[in-house]
């Protein structure tokens, strides 16, 4: 039964590392590849972007896109929306496209300039932008932390009291044993 057991943690402890070390790979390359995580705020391009979603965005140049495409784009200020683009315009001052969310009967109201344009989503992970903006809040970030700890704890703990406690093995004689 205690070979179980120490099967059973020895599995656990490694699920656990295993999980830490991906979300940690994640975070890394997200960070180095310019990859930018944004939460849809609204249900304006449902079905393809439900509200609550986190949409990875990556970078690209304005003139490739074409109709059809669904780009992040800065409204004004610290605002930014994803629609579809409906229409690339190239006028005197410049490319533009005119965009619309998927679920809005009515084009938006300003067509977005080329330097507005962030880039296209690649990744939506339904509900994981209510997630994404619990962590980074302040309670959220102590949570993170402190369930990180106990789980790290968990681990050393199980893994140096119980799975290798070399004492008292059968097969092993202790130092007050005589071998003949």
């Amino acid at each position: 039964m205690i070979k179980i057991i120490k099967s059973i943690l020895k599995v656990l402890n490694s699920l656990i590392i295993t999980f830490s070390v991906v979300i940690l790979l994640l975070v890394i390359i997200i960070k180095v590849s310019g990859t930018q995580l944004y939460t849809v705020l609204s249900g304006s391009m449902e079905p393809n972007y439900p509200t609550g979603s986190l949409i990875a965005v990556k970078e690209i140049e304005p003139t490739e896109l074409d109709e059809g495409d669904v780009i992040t784009y800065r409204l004004s200020g610290s605002t930014i929306a994803t629609h579809r683009v409906i229409e690339v315009l190239s006028e005197d001052s410049g490319l533009k496209f005119r965009t619309k969310g998927d679920a809005n009967e009515d084009p938006d109201a300003s067509p977005v300039p080329a330097e507005n344009v962030i880039g296209t989503p690649f990744l939506t992970i339904p509900e994981g932008g209510y997630i994404a903006n619990y962590a980074q809040s302040p309670e959220g970030k102590k949570k993170i932390i402190t369930v990180f700890a106990v789980l790290m704890a968990y681990v050393f703990l199980t893994d140096f009291i119980i799975l290798d406690k070399k004492k008292n093995k059968p097969d092993e004689p202790t130092s007050n044993e005589k071998s003949e």
